[in-house]
């Protein structure tokens, strides 16, 4: 077990977000959130990252609750991409990517051998050899997307959590951020919106609905034409995939 929550419970004023969710992530897996939009997806990743402090229950990290655990040994493992990242400041690609180191060095040490090696993984894992001396602002929204997660990945996490990181991408860039996503050797949770992209890269589905869970388990078991219907309110047939074997939506006029 890597990530584990257990029975999380967060509100805004008198407003449940998250209500009572309860999960594990199964180590060096893909676990893909879903949800239409207010069904509390992003303070649930929020909350198992650590940004957030839940109004009851718990996340646990290897057993240990995450609540106990020092927000720099938190960082040091468990690396965050938001859905709305950006850098603004004039930065070379790689001085973005050493951004990630920040939680392995204190205040007074210099620059290591193995902070060069965490730096020079992440930038060939993610393909980005050729754009890490150029200008952030030069990028198209492929390889920042890919950027922001070379920096996570220079963090040397064991678990990382992605929000909607396809959004506002062309189908080439989606696809490609996917790939590269289900081949690392982490854990990984992401929330997406493309149902049919769930079902294809990742291991495990959870989806919520107003603030709760209401589906868990393998695509093939969880996408359905009755949740499809009662979530997301829309009319679909499910097929199996004669090239994946994974669930297929095709969505009716």
């Amino acid at each position: 077990m890597t990530i584990k929550a257990d029975n999380l419970i967060w509100k805004i004023g008198r407003k449940t977000v998250v209500d009572g969710v309860s999960f594990e992530a199964r180590p060096g897996r893909v676990l893909g959130l879903l949800g239409p939009n207010g069904s509390g997806k992003t303070s649930l990743l929020r909350l198992i990252a650590g940004l957030r402090r839940p109004w009851s229950g718990r996340v646990l990290l290897d057993h240990t609750d995450l609540s106990t655990i020092a927000r720099r040994a938190v960082a040091q493992r468990v690396a965050f991409v938001e859905q709305h990242a950006s850098t603004n400041a004039s930065l070379r690609v790689i001085d973005v990517i050493k951004l990630g180191r920040f939680p392995h060095r204190s205040m007074f040490s210099g620059w290591t051998g193995a902070d060069d090696l965490a730096v020079e993984n992440a930038i060939e894992r993610t393909g980005l050899q050729n754009k890490q001396n150029e200008r952030w602002q030069t990028l198209s929204g492929g390889e920042k997307q890919r950027a922001h997660i070379a920096r996570a990945l220079a963090q040397t996490p064991k678990e990382l959590i992605l929000d909607e990181p396809t959004n506002h991408l062309d189908i080439q860039h989606q696809m490609s951020l996917l790939k590269l996503i289900t081949s690392l050797p982490v854990t990984s949770i992401i929330a997406l919106h493309d149902l049919n992209h769930a079902a294809t890269f990742c291991d495990d589905l959870l989806v919520m609905q107003a603030g709760k869970v209401v589906a868990s388990g393998p695509p093939e078991t969880v996408i359905s034409e009755h949740l499809l219907k009662d979530v997301f309110r829309v009319d679909a047939r499910v097929e199996l995939s004669p090239y994946s074997a994974r669930p297929h939506i095709h969505f009716l006029k």
